[in-house]
């Protein structure tokens, strides 16, 4: 008798279980054990997927913005992810020996809030290892429909340049260079159909062929560009490029 109650008292016990489960089940909506609800993880996860897929090596994307009266120009370019052998992905020094590749920078150009005659240039390391650039990005300004540009402006930019081989960019870090095409604010005397900026992230070692072109827009007066070098900030690099007084 003693064995059947104690049968009959576990079966109890597990219909109860049973019972409390099921409420359990409802009172949550009927999600099972390790559903995760709209806005967990996971959809920053295919969002990182679906970016990442959205990057093609060697692909080229081109954007326009709207920021205040201006534009900026975008150009992207996908980042590989090895890193160097040996080297040290956020250490400046590990800059000195190893260029940035074009493939592993993006590039922005647009107005400076408030000063309209100057552009930032915006170069970005999307790659996985610190790497050096030249100390300021190879710039001219011409036509856009001209076939020869031997005869294009080229802007002033500081004199005395030493110290480190390059200038280093961090992984997942900006460099900030500031070009300001007329900086006398002149209306007469300006080289006439300048409607076009082209920017060399690296006039040290990439080819002429990385060389990217950003539209300036009809009537933009140009007049003695300044240049400066490559800083952290955007004060920084106009800081540099009021120093500019020699010819690039």
């Amino acid at each position: 008798m003693r064995t059947l109650h104690n049968r009959h008292h576990a079966t109890l016990i597990g219909a109860t279980a049973t019972a409390v489960l099921a409420l359990a089940s409802t009172a949550c909506g009927g999600e099972g054990i390790g559903t995760k609800a709209a806005g967990s993880a996971d959809s920053s996860v295919a969002a990182a997927a679906a970016e990442g897929s959205s990057r093609s090596t060697g692909s080229v994307k081109t954007s326009d913005a709207v920021q205040n009266t201006g534009t900026t120009n975008a150009v992207t370019v996908n980042a590989g992810s090895a890193k160097a052998a040996g080297g040290n992905a956020n250490s400046d020094s590990d800059a000195y020996p190893h260029p940035c590749e074009m493939q592993k920078l993006s590039v922005h150009v647009a107005r400076r809030a408030g000063a309209p005659t100057q552009r930032v240039i915006k170069v970005r390391n999307v790659g996985a290892n610190t790497c050096g650039l030249s100390y300021y990005p190879r710039v001219s300004l011409g036509n856009s429909k001209s076939a020869d540009h031997s005869h294009d402006v080229r802007p002033l930019i500081p004199s005395g340049l030493g110290g480190a081989p390059a200038y280093p960019v961090r992984a997942g870090h900006t460099a900030y260079a500031v070009i300001d095409l007329n900086p006398s604010g002149a209306t007469t005397g300006t080289v006439p159909e300048i409607d076009e900026m082209n920017v060399l992230a690296d006039g040290n070692h990439m080819p002429n062929a990385d060389t990217l072109n950003f539209p300036l827009g009809t009537g933009t007066k140009v007049l003695k560009p300044k240049l400066g070098l490559y800083r952290n900030t955007i004060a920084d690099a106009v800081s540099s490029m009021t120093r500019a007084d020699t010819q690039s």
